[in-house]
């Protein structure tokens, strides 16, 4: 079976259109099977103001088959995995239907960001801390946010670059204000008592 070049490009086209929602999509090395999908974080949660880069894989049988999705942003988020970006969302499994979109598939994430799963985690020990320690949890999903999702694009994050003026390893800076949830005085007490 050959992928729909006509409905893909449909539906990019609904994207563009479609200001309101927020998400985006763009191709990657000008190819209609690899693409790249844009999330803005949802109001009122730890991933306001930060936007989302996700990769996109379609495969020649989509749209009868999910598209394969991961978060290329790192993100504090239990049903994301912090290290490799997998998402565990049904609908990208085996609630998929062919009368999804790409767009549908995309705000599906961004609702997903807003109403996080913790019962059934990609990232157990992000869910273990949302459900522990909310507070931490959303202080470290703002940091990730901050740090990561910035929208300006690579602007670089001051408080690591403060913290590294200070002589500090950059990887360490940024695991100090990860712990910390964001908290430079509390993370540079970290670096500097060895924690």
């Amino acid at each position: 079976m050959a992928l729909d070049l006509g409905r893909i490009q449909k539906e990019l086209k609904e994207i563009e259109r479609d200001k309101a929602s927020g998400v985006t999509v763009e191709l990657k090395n000008n190819s209609l099977q690899h693409l790249t999908g844009y999330v803005p974080g949802p109001k009122d949660t730890p991933y306001e103001g930060g936007l989302f880069k996700v990769d996109i894989k379609l495969e020649n049988s989509y749209p009868f088959v999910p598209p394969k999705m991961t978060f290329i942003t790192k993100v504090w988020h239990p049903n994301v995995s912090s290290q490799s970006g997998a998402i565990c969302l049904d609908i990208l499994k085996d609630q998929w239907s062919p009368a999804l979109t790409l767009k549908t598939a995309l705000l599906c994430l961004q609702a997903l960001l807003a109403s996080p799963q913790p019962d059934d985690p990609q990232d157990a020990v992000v869910a273990k801390q949302y459900l522990s320690d909310f507070e931490t949890y959303k202080k470290t999903a703002r940091y990730w946010t901050e740090a990561f999702a910035n929208p300006k694009g690579d602007a670089p994050d001051d408080k690591v670059n403060r913290i590294v003026e200070m002589g500090f390893d950059r990887a360490a800076a940024v695991q100090a204000l990860q712990r910390a949830g964001g908290d430079e005085n509390a993370a540079l007490e970290q670096l500097l008592g060895g924690a």
